[in-house]
């Protein structure tokens, strides 16, 4: 008998009937592994030249925090601007990044400063392009019901290159050096550039402003703060992310000296975190409908926050696998349902401020959260200090549960996802 239920597969890549969401989804898919490879084949580059651990995490600061101060003026000009337009330019400069990156490793006199200025270069570029990615999702997708299918479709995708990514730059550093691995990175460019040619936008209504863009700014922070849902979401978001998402800076200490293990045995707790987010992931994507979504923000929470703690108290490498599972699970889980609800209940208009909002707290959250981290494992240890921020995690998600009913009387959850 046919029958015209969807099948599960059907269910999880729904997204993709939409012509221009599958031409986006099929170039960022090539491209993130190229993105991955190239900032294995930089950290790899650095250490080698350097033989400094001090120096690679500079360099890794130097790519963050352009993003994290620049993010909010983004998201104003974002929502100025054609998301589409700002998306091509972002992605054309990125690939001139990669190929000068190419260029002077081949034939230049490549050293830790010319990393450290393209890092910077880069990372300025990524403030302009994440939110206006993550603001033209809405107007890739035709149905809005299947707006949340797409997000966790990108999150699967991010995912996806996580794994493969590091693992043939690992293969194309041995084989052929770091400098084979820009040079691949750049050309994955050009696929995603011609996939976003190939699209065929509708343009939105933009109404022209002539206020001053610091105006805008306190706009957007007003409109944040003052929205009950989504200053909700976002002071959960952001706890999880100070005192949670810094669990993979104590990971490599973890491995080798509460576990015993070596560099094998970091990758391994790596993978299974990889594993358990894209799992989560797929999971959001498998929902026929995104109602639930305000239950599913701290129960994820939660889950992430007792996988911390449990995962603390491990010396088995196995169970510590499986514990890593969960909390890329939780992590994942939390993430994209945050993002979906505020891509479903923030007025189109402020969008990409709301959103570069977003990316300034998951930037800042993790920077300054390693920081902090850091000095507390110093001083208490790596267990407790992991242990510590799993309780935070869960406590957060305690207090968030409790104002749902809150929420709910008050009329604040809406659009089909109380």
């Amino acid at each position: 008998m046919e029958t015209d239920e969807p099948t599960a597969i059907g269910i999880i890549f729904r997204s993709l009937k939409h012509k221009n969401y599958r031409l986006f989804f099929a170039g960022q898919s090539i491209s993130l592994i190229g993105t991955w490879i190239q900032r294995i084949a930089i950290s790899w580059l650095v250490y080698s030249l350097t033989n400094s651990v001090f120096l690679l995490g500079v360099v890794g600061f130097a790519d963050q925090i352009p993003t994290f101060l620049l993010s909010p003026i983004a998201g104003v000009l974002t929502d100025r601007w054609n998301r589409y337009h700002i998306l091509i330019v972002t992605q054309i400069l990125a690939a001139i990044q990669a190929l000068f990156l190419t260029y002077i490793f081949f034939y230049g006199n490549i050293s830790i400063w010319h990393i450290m200025f393209l890092s910077v270069f880069l990372g300025s570029i990524n403030a302009f392009d994440i939110p206006a990615r993550h603001s033209l999702l809405v107007e890739m997708i035709e149905k809005k019901e299947d707006l949340g299918n797409a997000i966790a479709l990108n999150s699967s995708m991010f995912n996806s290159a996580r794994l493969l990514g590091p693992s043939i730059a690992g293969i194309l550093i041995a084989a052929a050096g770091e400098g084979v691995c820009f040079l691949i990175n750049s050309i994955s460019y050009l696929i995603v550039i011609a996939s976003l040619l190939r699209m065929k936008m509708v343009p939105r209504i933009i109404n022209k402003k002539n206020t001053h863009v610091v105006t805008e700014l306190k706009e957007g922070f007003s409109y944040m703060f003052g929205f009950r849902p989504i200053k909700s979401v976002m002071m959960l978001f952001g706890l999880v992310g100070l005192m949670g998402l810094s669990y993979t800076v104590l990971l490599p200490v973890f491995a080798k000296e509460i576990l015993g293990g070596g560099s094998h045995t970091y990758g391994f707790l790596m993978g299974a975190s990889g594993l358990g987010a894209l799992t989560g992931a797929l999971y959001l994507a498998s929902k026929r409908s995104i109602r639930g979504l305000w239950k599913i923000v701290p129960l994820s929470a939660g889950i992430f926050g007792f996988g911390l703690i449990i995962f603390s108290l491990s010396r088995f490498v196995l169970l510590s696998m499986i514990l890593m599972v969960l909390i890329g699970f939780g992590m994942m889980l939390h993430m994209a349902s945050t993002n979906t609800i505020l891509q479903t209940i923030v007025d189109d208009d402020k969008r990409g401020r709301v959103l570069s909002i977003y990316i300034m707290m998951l930037m800042g959250t993790a920077t300054f959260g390693s920081l902090l981290a850091g000095g507390a494992a110093k001083l208490l240890g790596v267990p407790l200090t992991l242990a510590i921020g799993g309780t935070s995690c869960i406590s957060g998600a305690v207090i968030f549960a409790r104002k749902l009913p809150e929420l709910k009387k008050d009329g604040l959850i809406y659009k089909g996802i109380s």
